[in-house]
């Protein structure tokens, strides 16, 4: 009989605990504690305090709330040799980052990078090979990663923290930075900085959470096609060629990003599209053809088509780290109708302002600043910092494990704004429901990562057509009924009756 416990069971999952996790921390945190004393030239000892810190009170946390407890057959593959080479892996890169990784790259960082990666893919294939249903989240509120336990909470600050430094001050992980030079002197003919670091580390989560995925989704032809093309996008589009465009002294250029997600890509002058038309030549002038076409003729076309879903869940970097990395937390999105309401005001809000932010630019280079002077300045640089960075990075990403996955995407980004409005008024997609074959397991309203409450359509027998949807297509995978279908078809009559925006 199987020990795995149903989808979201409230039953006790099992009472053991994995002490050597916590001990791991501890004695992790002890580790960088001697980094510390033992100082310059090989680590940093301000970056060693502070990592050795977090360890060391993570131990304590994880040990007085219990958050190491877990069920018997997850913490079988924690206790395996891919679990404890995961552990070493995440302590070497680790060392690298208090700054062991500058002079000695091979030993700590590319050796820490491999065996975390070659070993997670070892853990999730042996989490999901011996799951009953690999789509659903068996015990779900017993998994204090997942459930805003003190595990999950940890996670959170980790997340915001990296964004932070990144941001703010890049400097305390020059160990990292610098690790990464070899790499970057390959792919783009130059050092490493915080955001080709940044780049890796992101694409590597997309790749290697995108394998969970396929793992977890394996038996849904739609979930493959989709991580296939988030993973590609990433890896290729949004990493691999800007750098490949650095190193022939070409703009840094995302195809996959365009206004209004991209603002700067539609301003004039240096803040836009000024400098690629200055630095690129003639690749420049089909770089700003190319996001002037996305942006104001295949945006129309592929939505009236296909719904917001061909960008959203296919081809945005930031819908490409939710639908991998964010997985986990995705139940965690709030369906409230308070929440709702929230959500419209931010979401057309980030919109309107972008909008006024772009006219403002653009009028302002037409005077060429003689009314505005350097106030559009002003504008470019409030915008980036406050929705760019601590809405998009430190809140959107920082925040999946205690307000779920598409944080950004449901309340900041303008890009999901215009889409919505889009899906909702001319588009042919939609999700059909069977309302009489419903039986309210609700598994769809807990696993819809924009706080639809699906269930609440199915049962009335209501086509879904909502402005936030992305159609990941989670909702029709974890049915077991077959009652929800994405579907492409007539606009008329597409929603069965009035639904509210």
């Amino acid at each position: 009989m199987s020990d795995v416990q149903p989808s979201l069971s409230l039953a006790d999952s099992g009472s053991s605990t994995l002490r050597p996790f916590t001990r791991l921390l501890a004695a992790s945190g002890l580790l960088f504690l001697l980094y510390a004393i033992v100082g310059q030239p090989t680590f940093q000892a301000m970056t060693s305090i502070v990592i050795s810190v977090f360890l060391l009170g993570a131990a304590a946390v994880v040990h007085v709330t219990g958050a190491d407890r877990v069920r018997p057959g997850v913490r079988h593959i924690l206790q395996s040799w891919s679990g404890r080479g995961f552990g070493l892996g995440t302590v070497l890169l680790l060392t690298s980052a208090a700054g062991a990784g500058e002079s000695k790259p091979v030993l700590f960082f590319w050796t820490g990078i491999v065996l975390f990666a070659v070993t997670g893919l070892g853990m999730i294939r042996d989490r999901y090979r011996i799951a009953h249903d690999p789509t659903l989240k068996d015990g779900v509120y017993h998994n204090s990663l997942v459930s805003r336990g003190a595990a999950g909470w940890l996670l959170g600050i980790v997340f915001t923290g990296f964004y932070i430094l990144i941001y703010w001050f890049p400097e305390s992980l020059e160990g990292l930075i610098r690790s990464t030079d070899s790499l970057a002197q390959w792919m783009r003919g130059r050092p490493s900085d915080q955001w080709f670091m940044y780049g890796l580390f992101y694409s590597m989560a997309v790749l290697i959470m995108g394998v969970r995925a396929f793992y977890r989704y394996r038996h849904d032809r739609y979930q493959l096609m989709k991580t296939g093309s988030v993973v590609f996008f990433q890896l290729i589009i949004a990493f691999i060629l800007p750098n490949i465009l650095i190193l022939f002294d070409k703009p840094e250029f995302y195809f996959s990003y365009f206004w209004p997600l991209k603002w700067t890509y539609l301003w004039p002058g240096e803040y836009g599209f000024g400098w690629i038309l200055r630095d690129g030549g003639r690749l420049g002038v089909f770089m700003v053809f190319w996001g002037a076409m996305l942006t104001f003729i295949a945006t129309p076309i592929l939505t009236y088509f296909y719904g917001k879903r061909w960008y959203c869940s296919w081809v945005c970097g930031c819908g490409g780290l939710a639908e991998t990395l964010g997985d986990p937390f995705r139940h965690l999105s709030d369906y409230s109708e308070k929440s709702w309401k929230i959500e419209r005001w931010l979401v057309y809000g980030s919109l309107a302002v972008i909008i006024l932010a772009t006219g403002i630019i653009w009028v302002n280079s037409a005077l060429e600043g003689a009314i505005l002077g350097r106030f559009s300045d002003g504008v470019a640089r409030t915008y980036g910092f406050f929705i760019g960075s601590i809405w998009a990075g430190v809140i959107g990403v920082g925040f999946y494990p205690l307000m779920g996955t598409r944080v950004w995407c449901r309340f900041g980004c303008p890009m999901a704004a215009v889409l919505g409005i889009l899906q909702k008024y001319f588009s042919r997609f939609r999700i059909t429901t069977n309302g009489g074959q419903c039986i309210s397991c609700g598994n769809c309203s807990v696993y819809c990562e924009m706080g639809i409450d699906v269930r609440a359509y199915a049962q009335k027998g209501e086509n879904i057509v909502r402005a936030s949807c992305v159609g990941c297509g989670i909702c029709s995978t974890v049915c077991p009924r077959g009652v929800l279908k994405l579907e492409n078809g007539p606009r008329k009559g597409r929603a069965a009756k009035s639904i509210s925006f």
